[in-house]
């Protein structure tokens, strides 16, 4: 099924407020995600579905992995002069996601961006071949650090 992209302006703070309520709703209450925003960030272009996507398969994952409990923390940053896709961006807006679960077993790190990798049992997929298909389409950057406690998701989305 082709996805219509439906480009808009929006601020990203939008998108991790919708993740966070729909991932706390499903969640027990022993999760948290706090927020650390700069909210003089500017607007993205995007298609805001998209955006939510991507935000709500890394969390969901870092909820899942962490079994509903612990700490998720949503950070935004302006990025400026980064270079994405091998083109200079002068601004961009930087999100983190980042949980003190177990972390992505090593032997995964290469290859979570692989349709049906899983940590899990059921083997499903960690739904990050599709965020990363939507962070190009907007010709950003998606990267992570995983070690034990700690798994720090970065996307960087050039600003227009």
């Amino acid at each position: 099924q082709h996805h219509t992209s439906h480009i808009t302006e929006m601020n990203i703070h939008e998108v991790l407020e919708r993740v966070r309520s729909v991932v706390l709703a499903e969640m027990p209450e022993d999760l948290e995600i706090r927020r650390d925003y700069d909210l003089s960030l500017p607007l993205l272009r995007g298609d805001k579905e998209q955006l939510i996507q991507v935000v709500l398969n890394i969390v969901r994952n870092a909820a899942q992995a962490m079994q509903g409990k612990g700490s998720i923390v949503l950070r935004t940053r302006i990025a400026r002069q980064v270079t994405l896709m091998k083109r200079l961006h002068r601004l961009a807006v930087m999100v983190q996601i980042t949980d003190n679960g177990p972390g992505i077993p090593v032997h995964l790190h290469d290859k979570i961006f692989y349709p049906l990798v899983s940590s899990r049992p059921d083997g499903h997929g960690l739904g990050l071949t599709l965020a990363q298909d939507f962070v190009s389409q907007h010709q950003g950057s998606i990267e992570f650090e995983s070690e034990s406690g700690k798994t720090c998701f970065t996307v960087i989305l050039p600003v227009k």
